[in-house]
């Protein structure tokens, strides 16, 4: 997985204009963003410190120094834990020695029977890597038709970025793919992310690894949808994490009446099988 903690730190100050910071212009350079030896001096480190961090060489920085760099990145809440979340997986893991190892996909029992009362709503849970794990006939009423649960296991991060039905069905495509991404780095170990990043790094191009190496912690909106029927949905989304499972339990809301009724119609098909 490369020096990911180096990755977000280098994105982050490549984001950052110097004016800003209140720093003055010290005219053309290289490369966007903020100079090394600024951050390093807002920081209160040396600059050959913070080169062995960005490097990869420096795999267990500080808890001070920690806080240091957020504070001198101006990270907001979500990127803090970000950057908490890559330290502790870069001390922790050696990546010359990481197995890539598929996710358990079981789901508990009291999972299950939890999303059988949010029947006939639309619920999904799924974990981090985009399996997804179990549904009510609600999400796969909305699903049906995109191919998304065409796979053996279904799989939203692969669908996202190989299946060309992905573009059309989600309006934002952009910002879903950010997302699938990103959680990339939130997945239930980082064998099991990596074993997911080996298998689709060939196959989904430049795309996914500028996407996952850039870091950017994505703002989770609405999700709207232009469903193969010809419906437009919009959909609120409520995550409950399971941490016990490193899982999640999506539930999804109509934005507005004009959804609420787009999935009323959607759903007919279901009730006339059953």
């Amino acid at each position: 997985m490369g020096k990911p903690l180096g990755d977000f730190i280098r994105a982050k100050r490549d984001s950052l204009q110097p004016e800003s910071l209140g720093l003055p212009d010290r005219g053309r350079r290289r490369s966007p963003g903020l100079r090394r030896v600024d951050l390093a001096t807002r920081a209160g480190i040396s600059v050959e410190y913070l080169t062995r961090i960005e490097q990869g060489r420096d795999r267990n920085p500080s808890a001070a120094v920690v806080n240091a760099l957020a504070d001198a990145l101006s990270l907001d809440p979500a990127e803090r834990n970000h950057l908490r979340y890559l330290v502790k997986i870069t001390s922790d893991q050696c990546p010359a020695r990481i197995r890539p190892v598929p996710p358990d996909r079981r789901v508990r029992q009291s999972v299950l029977d939890t999303l059988r009362l949010l029947e006939p709503g639309i619920a999904v849970v799924t974990n981090r890597l985009g399996d997804v794990l179990a549904r009510t006939s609600g999400y796969e009423s909305i699903i049906s038709g995109t191919g998304l649960l065409d796979a053996d296991p279904p799989n939203l991060t692969r669908y996202v970025f190989t299946d060309p039905r992905a573009r059309t069905f989600f309006a934002d495509w952009d910002d879903v793919a950010d997302e699938q991404a990103f959680d990339l780095w939130l997945a239930p170990s980082v064998e099991n992310s990596e074993w997911l990043i080996s298998e689709l790094t060939p196959v989904a191009g430049p795309g996914f690894s500028s996407r996952l190496n850039r870091h950017a912690v994505p703002r989770r909106g609405p999700l709207r949808l232009d469903h193969p029927a010809g419906h437009r949905l919009e959909l609120r989304r409520e995550t409950l994490e399971l941490p016990a499972d490193a899982q999640q339990l999506v539930v999804f809301h109509p934005v507005d009446e004009r959804t609420a009724r787009a999935v009323d119609r959607l759903r007919l098909p279901l009730r006339s099988i059953s």
